[in-house]
């Protein structure tokens, strides 16, 4: 089933990539997943501006008549259009490329070096693998070890 949902996303995202990147827009991330009792087909957009809900209204507008001509999804579903947020998941090779020289944390699988975490920038990416660097440390993790890494928004700053 899982096979199923990404391959529901791939051909979602090669639907609608062209129409979001037309309107001036990233495609962030597209994910087709069972929430509660539904299906959510979920379009997050991005921007060098940030995204408000009129970004989304927009992207939402152009790309739902797409979707009901080509009809790539059988069931019903609801669709989401979204911003992947301050402190954003990186799940594609363009995410990491997108984020060098931005603060990340990266949780592993196993201990790197008797760490779990390693919280630091963003320095390269690699086919297999990334730099963060830890204040005097630089780390390069290969990215089959890394369970889940987010940017990190430091709220110290907007105050």
């Amino acid at each position: 089933m899982e096979k199923k949902k990404r391959n529901t996303a791939s051909v979602v995202r090669e639907l609608v990539e062209p129409i979001v990147t037309g309107l001036g827009y990233m495609l962030w991330d597209v994910e087709y997943v069972k929430e509660g009792a539904e299906m959510v087909l979920r379009i997050t957009i991005d921007s060098e501006e940030g995204i408000g809900i009129d970004d989304c209204e927009r992207v939402h507008r152009a790309i739902d008549p797409a979707l009901d001509e080509a009809d790539p999804i059988e069931n019903a579903y609801r669709l989401e259009v979204s911003s992947p947020g301050i402190e954003r998941a990186l799940t594609r090779p363009e995410h990491f490329d997108f984020c060098l020289g931005v603060e990340v944390e990266a949780k592993l699988f196993a201990p790197y070096n008797g760490m779990k975490t390693i919280r630091g920038i963003l320095n390269d990416n690699f086919e297999d693998s990334v730099v963060i660097v830890c204040g005097e440390d630089a780390y390069e993790i290969e990215k089959k070890a890394i369970s889940r890494i987010n940017t990190v928004f430091n709220w110290d700053e907007i105050q």
